[in-house]
């Protein structure tokens, strides 16, 4: 380069110091060997330093040990961080020799330049307990008395009497699927289903599993995993279940292929020994489910969770009735045979818009009014049921797609209610 042209560069970088001219005269001056000079400008260089030109600074590096001592001493944290990056781009077999005088650094200044931060474990900070719940029983859940009868023989049963079920050489735990419309009991059910097996219950949800950054969602599931094998006899409940288990081949990024590919792994993996851990999901769309799960030794147990019987929703709309202002000899016979349909949720909605209509008549007549007969009437007038989508579609797939006779229950269900 011409000399002029340079001391041009100086003038300039002087005046508006730049990445750009930085880079422009650190090489140049390599090239001219005033390697004292260097030390100036390496601070300002680009992050965008492509390799060749890395390893031509760390090449040359021994000709200006001394300089670097010198601007290393007065560098920031940031500009510290920024030298020491241009070494990442570069081979190990160079750097094993030409680190040398950086470690000599080090120890000449007698404070640490250089900082190892290693890395978190997940392990480390996923902690079980914080998903951990109350339990409850059976009592609390009206209705829904088959499944209860086979929850109760397939699961509960090998909890309470572990040494009989070790006789004949089967596994406690395993996993199990609660498919249906949504609000008719199937977190309940599972929450239930811990607090009668006595064991600790989890509930997990695809938010506390998924994360932006790659393979940190497999090893936050691994992490979860292995917390509840420590933790057994436990229960795993994952609800929403599509979240993490969907179609591979459905899914659009390699990301979501791996999670479900783990979460098979820590399901019955070789080297896996789930032993004394129920894994509980649940979810409204069982269609969606990766087809891998659904093969014994995963969730080999399916159950259908269908909207509550007539006399189920009269146990309910009792249930969620208790402890109100209301007046006596209220009938819910007629409401639970008008409610054809209606989901848990759907009972106890009505009974709070029954709840609002006694509390807008106690605003208008200035007194307390109790809830009556002809309030819940007025809610049914108003009120729908949620689960009547859900069940077109699951009669669609049920019809057309029931490859094993998966959906058997749905079409019974169907074929009993009319829809």
């Amino acid at each position: 380069m011409d000399k002029n042209v340079f001391n041009q560069l100086l003038t300039a970088f002087e005046s508006a110091p730049s990445a750009e001219l930085a880079e422009v005269i650190t090489f140049e001056l390599l090239e001219q060997e005033r390697f004292e000079e260097v030390g100036k400008y390496i601070g300002h260089l680009p992050e965008d330093l492509d390799r060749a030109q890395s390893i031509r600074l760390l090449e040359n590096s021994r000709h200006f040990d001394s300089a670097l001592l010198t601007y290393i001493e007065s560098l920031a944290d940031p500009a510290q961080t920024r030298l020491l990056a241009l070494t990442q781009s570069v081979s190990a077999d160079l750097l094993s020799d030409q680190l040398q005088s950086f470690a000599q650094l080090k120890i000449n200044t007698g404070r640490p330049k250089l900082h190892v931060v290693e890395k978190t474990e997940v392990a480390d900070f996923v902690e079980l307990s914080r998903y951990r719940e109350q339990t409850t029983t059976f009592d609390d859940v009206v209705g829904l008395e088959a499944i209860k009868s086979q929850v109760r023989k397939k699961i509960i049963l090998p909890f309470q009497k572990p040494s009989l079920i070790q006789r004949f050489r089967k596994k406690i735990g395993g996993g199990v699927l609660l498919y249906g419309p949504p609000g008719c009991g199937k977190t309940l059910m599972a929450r239930a289903t811990a607090g009668e097996c006595g064991a600790k219950f989890f509930n997990i949800e695809a938010s506390d599993v998924l994360d932006m950054y790659i393979g940190q969602s497999e090893q936050k599931l691994r992490a979860i995993f292995e917390k509840a094998r420590q933790e057994a006899p436990s229960v795993l409940f994952f609800d929403e279940l599509e979240a993490l288990a969907g179609k591979r081949e459905a899914s659009k990024n390699n990301s979501a292929a791996n999670v479900v590919s783990q979460f098979l792994s820590e399901l019955d993996g070789f080297s896996q020994n789930n032993d004394g851990v129920l894994v509980l999901a649940s979810t409204n769309v069982p269609w969606s489910i990766d087809s891998a799960f659904l093969r014994p030794g995963r969730f080999d147990r399916v159950f259908f969770v269908p909207p509550p019987d007539q006399v189920a929703r009269k146990g309910i709309l009792d249930y969620h009735f208790k402890d109100r202002l209301s007046e006596s000899g209220i009938d819910f016979g007629p409401i639970a045979k008008a409610t054809s349909g209606y989901s848990g949720a759907d009972l106890e909605n009505l009974i709070d818009m029954a709840v609002d209509e006694a509390i807008d008549d106690s605003l208008e007549q200035d007194k307390e009014v109790p809830i009556s007969q002809a309030h819940l009437k007025a809610a049914l007038a108003e009120s729908r049921p949620t689960t009547l989508e859900w069940l077109t579609t699951a009669r669609n797939y049920a019809r057309y797609a029931n490859d094993g006779g998966r959906y058997d229950d749905v079409l019974e269900f169907i074929k009993r209610n009319g829809r």
